[in-house]
């Protein structure tokens, strides 16, 4: 698998991973926190976006870091697969001009970060009382690509 290729599968199973932990939230989700001092529901989504924005414009040769504060609910959802979906079309126009150090530093920076955050908001769900049920990723239908909301049911759940 070429860097690229192996990028761009991240970035997909960033996506897939992603909707599941923030697909049908309750009401008011975005406001829950773990405790005081925690950063809530809502920013760490908006966080997300940060990062794969980040790592877009590293790919077009700008790593300038740019912080858009939470919004609602809603729109910041549309906004993170707006910006994965972004970062994959900028992976792809690069090419397999993908160094090894650039798609290095994506993967151990911004997708690995965001990663991250996507199952602290999965985390966050179990404590608001709408746990997120379990699924059996490695025979989940993750595809290069494939980065907007739109996502497959999964194939096997616990």
């Amino acid at each position: 698998m070429t860097y690229l290729l192996l990028l761009r599968h991240s970035l997909a199973i960033l996506a897939y991973r992603t909707l599941r932990a923030v697909h049908r939230a309750p009401e008011g989700f975005a406001a829950f926190r773990a405790g005081e001092n925690s950063r809530t529901a809502g920013a760490i989504l908006a966080h997300m976006g940060d990062l794969i924005d980040w790592g877009a414009r590293h790919v077009n040769g700008d790593g300038k870091w740019i912080e858009v504060p939470a919004g609602e609910w809603e729109a910041d959802q549309e906004r993170f697969f707006v910006a994965v979906t972004n970062f994959d079309l900028a992976l792809k126009a690069r090419g397999e001009a993908v160094e090894a150090d650039l798609a290095s530093r994506l993967l151990q920076g911004p997708i690995a970060d965001a990663l991250s955050h996507a199952g602290q908001i999965n985390l966050l769900r179990g404590l608001a009382g709408a746990p997120v049920g379990g699924e059996n990723y490695y025979v989940a239908d993750i595809v290069p690509g494939r980065t907007t909301m739109i996502q497959p049911p999964p194939r096997r759940t616990f």
